[in-house]
């Protein structure tokens, strides 16, 4: 993606289902957990880098003796720097202790990050925020191990506010309105009101203070603390819990916003928020990882009984397509092969301004995530290629010489790499005029592959802003004299905000929007605007049930193609020789490309929850008003 967003969280959760010692007979190491940790959360760094945390859970100590171990980091590389500090903290106790190195009961009892329950996340800050604090995963610690909860979780609440005044109702004073702290401290009060009332239960039976803990630990009920915590939940999430006494879960959201999977075995249970990651750190087929349902819970209990339990009713399944396109690691067997289709489904339209002319284009992509739906592209070509030779051949059977044959064969697209990202260059002058010069540089090109009576296609994962394009992109391309450049987006317009957890929060960053009320003016309709606004103020004090999408109405004019054609024109500016064509892929394609990840929402305006009509309404009202902050 050519405009840098942010966006997912990833979380990684590993369970060992044997004592410690076993893992060090046939592994070799009592830390057979933590390492996988490592790998797990390594390999999901394309999902988080502002942050990284851990926090790893002991079985079986004695009061007195540290049971929960916590790390988090915000430095440059989080995931290097806070192994490294458990790896320096583990060196100097092996050190000093080197008879104690197969000692595994020693180690429990005196080594911090070793355990029976491990949970990890990688971060990215969506909007700006980047302390310490707001790095996952987050804990609520209590002397009674079954009251202690460590959370981390890919999530965003399109109702923070409603969350914080149920807390208020309930009579907390929360320290903060994120919904972090909200979904925290819901969960934690569910789980006193459980613990509380087992406690009578048990006491009722005449059973101590001291017995009651084990007990309390063993009868504590998840999925109903669940059920009521989540009760009033909207938006995306993949939510992961530990309890001090050693209960885990694991809930996703009942559309299938976030991905969440995860691999059961005898040894171990595992999650992660991508499926290539649990293959290749457990070496398992793919088939052995399963999608975690949506609105449903994975619940691991103490002592090791794994259940799946429905949490929320099920909506349609809406899962973020943004994942399918961009977010992912493109090694998911499945997300390889949409992303390729992607490339291929766009490919008509291309040909349509090219005028068919495969000898005169060359075809290329910027940046490097864009590289599978750009083979996609080329496979496409190389039919339609394929096609023109056939006929060609038939046509002239008789009279074809051998030369001649093998000169139509030898015909194939024009595939080149002209844009390589400069990742050594900063921007560090502060004027602007010098940062737009030194931006136009970010990428370098490859000269005198491309002739001056060529078509240029250069495909991207997505257009978001546009910024990069017009600033960097297209004035470097221009560089190379081509007669027309047509920048390919293999996803459809972004015309709408994000509120599930992507960096996409303002209507006035999207260049479909900027382009759609550029066409309002040129036809004389702009009273729209304020006949939307007026709409989305009259919405307001509705229930989230109640309320619809009225930004529609900016869109509804036009069609694609004309709202790419004015984006275009936005993105061409004077010193641009190239004529310029912007190509996007259709809500149709993509739904064909990526059949079973329906979210779309940022496309279409079709938000899968209710909060999310608010959200874009009240992300409006913020362009409208002129307001800088996000919507929810």
């Amino acid at each position: 993606m050519s405009d840098a967003i942010k966006h997912e969280c990833g979380i990684a959760m590993v369970r060992l289902l044997k004592p410690l010692q076993y893992y060090k007979n046939k592994y070799g190491t009592a830390f057979y957990g933590l390492n996988k940790m490592y790998l797990l959360m390594e390999k999901q760094h394309n999902r988080g880098q502002d942050g990284a945390g851990l926090a790893s859970i002991k079985f079986d100590v004695s009061p007195g003796i540290r049971y929960i171990s916590r790390i988090r980091s915000n430095k440059a590389h989080p995931i290097q720097d806070i192994f490294s500090q458990i790896d320096e903290r583990l060196n100097n106790f092996t050190t000093r202790f080197p008879d104690k190195r197969d000692d595994v009961q020693w180690q429990v009892n005196n080594l911090p990050y070793i355990g029976n329950l491990f949970l990890g996340h990688v971060r990215y800050g969506t909007f700006g925020k980047n302390s310490i604090e707001s790095v996952h995963p987050f804990l609520r610690q209590s002397n009674w191990m079954h009251k202690s909860l460590i959370v981390a979780g890919n999530f965003n609440m399109t109702n923070s506010l409603r969350l914080f005044n149920d807390l208020v109702e309930l009579g907390q004073h929360p320290k903060e309105m994120t919904d972090t702290v909200t979904v925290m401290e819901k969960m934690g009060h569910f789980i006193d009101d459980e613990v509380a009332e087992l406690y009578q239960e048990i006491k009722s039976e005449g059973i101590g203070k001291k017995e009651a803990s084990p007990l309390i630990e063993q009868r504590i009920n998840i999925q109903k603390i669940l059920k009521k915590s989540a009760k009033n939940w909207d938006g995306g999430y993949a939510m992961a819990g530990l309890l001090g006494h050693g209960d885990a879960f694991v809930l996703r959201d009942p559309a299938g916003i976030r991905p969440a999977f995860y691999y059961v075995d005898d040894e171990v249970v595992v999650v992660a928020s991508e499926r290539p990651v649990i293959q290749t750190v457990f070496n398992v087929a793919i088939n052995d990882v399963k999608e975690l349902e949506r609105g449903h819970a994975l619940i691991i209990k103490r002592n090791g009984k794994i259940s799946i339990d429905e949490i929320k009713e099920q909506l349609p399944k809406k899962s973020c397509s943004f994942e399918r396109i961009y977010f992912s690691r493109g090694s998911d067997a499945d997300i390889y092969t949409e992303r390729k289709n992607l490339g291929k489904l766009v490919f008509p339209q291309i040909l349509k301004k090219i005028n068919n002319d495969i000898k005169n284009t060359v075809f290329s992509y910027i940046p490097n995530t864009a590289e599978t739906s750009f083979y996609g592209m080329r496979e496409a070509a190389e039919n339609f290629l394929n096609l023109q030779k056939t006929e060609a051949i038939l046509k002239g059977q008789r009279s074809l010489s051998a030369e001649a044959v093998t000169k139509i064969l030898a015909e194939r697209p024009r595939v080149e790499k002209l844009a390589v990202k400069d990742a050594k260059l900063r921007t560090f002058i502060a004027d602007d005029s010098s940062r737009d010069d030194l931006v136009a540089h970010v990428y370098d090109v490859t000269y005198g592959i491309v002739k001056p009576n060529d078509n240029l296609v250069v495909i991207d994962d997505s257009i978001v802003r546009g910024t990069t394009l017009k600033k960097s992109i297209i004035k470097i391309l221009d560089r190379l004299n081509p007669k027309k450049i047509i920048i390919v987006s293999s996803a459809p317009q972004i015309r709408y905000p994000d509120c599930y957890g992507i960096d996409m929060a303002k209507m006035g960053d999207f260049i479909a929007f900027r382009a759609a009320l550029a066409l309002l003016k040129e036809v004389d309709k702009h009273h729209i605007v304020e006949e939307v606004y007026k709409s989305c103020k009259q919405q307001q004090d509705l229930e989230d049930i109640a309320v619809k999408n009225a930004v529609k109405e900016i869109y509804n004019l036009f069609t694609d193609e004309q709202i790419s054609d004015k984006i275009a024109e936005m993105l061409k500016t004077d010193d641009i020789s190239a004529e310029i064509e912007v190509v996007f892929q259709s809500v149709e394609n993509l739904h064909k490309a990526c059949p079973n990840h329906l979210g779309d929402w940022y496309f279409t305006g079709n938000y899968p929850t209710p909060g999310g009509n608010r959200v874009v309404n009240d992300a409006f009202i913020n362009f409208y008003e002129g307001k800088s902050g996000r919507a929810y």
